[in-house]
């Protein structure tokens, strides 16, 4: 790629109005304007076209593409112009044919509900003939097979731009390799790519440079905001962007300008509403969320960081893309109601199980299979033995852990001392148990949801507990049986992907563990 095929694109008066609701005052917008054209900033993009009562000209959100053009200077050197229009919130029929002159390039977005009509909204814009960019809302949430979709749509469109936007800020390095190279091998040649970066992991200005260091035979476009400025946790800042593009590139930004800018339009607001790395926004984009999730834990300020983790971990699928008050209410809700003191009932089982060596039985077929195989290990080693959600027939236990409401009740009568998670409170009147542990501190260990092996080795690592075997945890396999006995309902639907999150998550936790039976965790 040819260094001047890199375009730099500001969207500080676009996004970074989410910190003032675009209120930057005509004479403050057109200022920021006038210096990002002198500081040869490729494209700027000047604001918003949304469905709104009446004209404001201190406001970046307007009815009309004139009204947009009214911000800009007169001399507009080498820089293009654009605007963004969301699908949902703009009548097309509002949008004039292009001119000739002031704002040349829209910028399209649509969410994944109804990205067909985005598309057609697109066809729209090309069609009053500015330069169209297709922008699909959170890239992350998409399979490779319905990106593919969307790369066969672009193509017939043929627009000027196609963006890799990072909604939700959770991207990782890897992530990127994968999007980039699935775009750029099946997206026409001549379309350029652009890359929109948020700042939940401290990681836009690296994944930045690692896009551009690629050097796609193709155009390239990259976003970024004066000091990052955009709904929290913001954007990639364009002054740093800019500055490794001058370093590495033959690129020529006057970063002065910038600094300028900076100092007299945008510092001033970052005193007054913060964005920037925060560890909820972190959270939020772990688990590639709606970033309005982070926010609302974080106004109810009785949350740590490590409850909002517990709690964004709970998350639905299909609750993750939209911000669902209700939903999120209901599950603060549980959380609360699921919190317990678990000091007294964890000291006690670090001092029982002080130096011993473990043995965890899992509900799995090998348990059958490999029944002689386990009673020989279980024969040659002093071990405490744990089962998992259920009691086993034909092993000793000396310890039960359930987290599975639906599992603790079906039975009847325990053989061993029994470890309930609190979240099973309820049942406890009906039935022991000698030790309940916070269920809390224990769900947030697995991203796919709460699993009940993880949570009895993160509650074995707290307590430190070093020598951890682990026998019938068999993990899934499409087509196979994979628990004992039929009424334990297997996740084939999760595939070979749940088995890696398994065994990534034992990793993450620490701890060492030898499976004595076949297991796909054991990777």
């Amino acid at each position: 790629m040819a260094n001047n095929d890199l375009k730099l694109l500001d969207c500080t008066l676009r996004d970074g109005g989410y910190i003032n609701n675009w209120k930057w005052g005509f004479h403050g917008a057109r200022a920021i304007i006038h210096a990002l054209v002198k500081a040869n900033v490729d494209v700027v993009e000047v604001g918003f076209l949304r469905n709104v009562e009446g004209y404001d000209p201190d406001i970046s959100v307007c009815n009309t593409i004139e009204e947009l053009n009214r911000l800009l200077p007169d001399n507009c050197g080498n820089t293009i112009f654009s605007g963004m229009a969301m699908r949902s919130n703009y009548d097309i029929n509002k949008l004039s044919p292009y001119s000739g002159k002031g704002i040349e390039m829209i910028r399209v977005t649509a969410h994944d509900y109804d990205i067909e009509e985005g598309m057609e909204f697109a066809r729209k814009v090309k069609e009053k003939g500015y330069k169209l960019s297709i922008n699909p809302i959170n890239i992350m949430g998409y399979s490779d097979e319905r990106i593919l979709w969307i790369i066969d749509q672009v193509n017939r469109i043929q627009p000027y731009q196609f963006s890799i936007v990072d909604t939700f800020g959770s991207m990782k390095r890897r992530d990127l390799d994968r999007i980039v190279s699935l775009v750029d091998n099946n997206l026409d040649c001549n379309i350029r790519v652009a890359l929109h970066l948020h700042e939940n992991m401290s990681l836009s200005c690296s994944l930045a440079q690692k896009f551009i260091d690629k050097h796609l035979n193709r155009p390239v476009a990259v976003d970024a905001s004066l000091m990052g400025m955009g709904r929290t946790p913001g954007n990639l800042p364009l002054e740093l962007i800019a500055d490794y593009l001058n370093e590495y590139s033959d690129k020529a930004y006057d970063i002065d300008y910038l600094m300028d800018a900076i100092q007299d339009y945008i510092a001033p607001l970052k005193g007054n509403s913060q964005w920037g790395y925060t560890p909820a926004y972190f959270l939020s984009a772990r688990f590639n969320l709606h970033r309005n999730y982070a926010e609302h834990y974080l106004m109810k300020g009785d949350l740590t960081n490590k409850d909002i983790n517990h709690i964004l971990a709970r998350i639905e699928d299909s609750k993750k893309t939209i911000f669902d008050k209700e939903y999120a209410d209901k599950l603060y809700e549980e959380y609360q109601n699921h919190k317990t003191d678990d000091s007294q009932a964890l000291n006690s089982l670090k001092s029982q199980l002080k130096g011993k060596s473990v043995l965890i039985i899992a509900p799995g077929e090998s348990i059958k299979t490999k029944r002689d195989d386990i009673q020989s290990f279980i024969g040659s080693n002093d071990l405490k033995i744990f089962s998992v959600n259920f009691i086993s027939e034909d092993f000793r236990t000396d310890y039960a852990f359930f987290s599975n409401n639906k599992r603790f009740d079906r039975i009847d009568s325990f053989p061993c001392e029994v470890i309930i998670t609190s979240n099973l409170l309820s049942n406890v009147q009906e039935k022991r148990a000698d030790y309940v542990v916070d269920f809390n501190g224990l769900s947030g260990a697995f991203m796919q949801g709460c699993n009940s092996l993880i949570m009895l080795l993160k509650m074995l690592s707290i307590i430190g507990v070093e020598d951890i075997s682990i026998a019938g945890a068999d993990g899934f396999t499409e087509g196979k049986k994979n628990y004992y006995t039929s009424d334990y309902k297997s996740h084939e639907e999760y595939g070979n992907n749940y088995n890696i999150s398994v065994s990534n998550a034992i990793r993450s936790l620490g701890v060492k563990v030898k499976f004595i039976t076949p297991s796909e965790y054991d990777i």
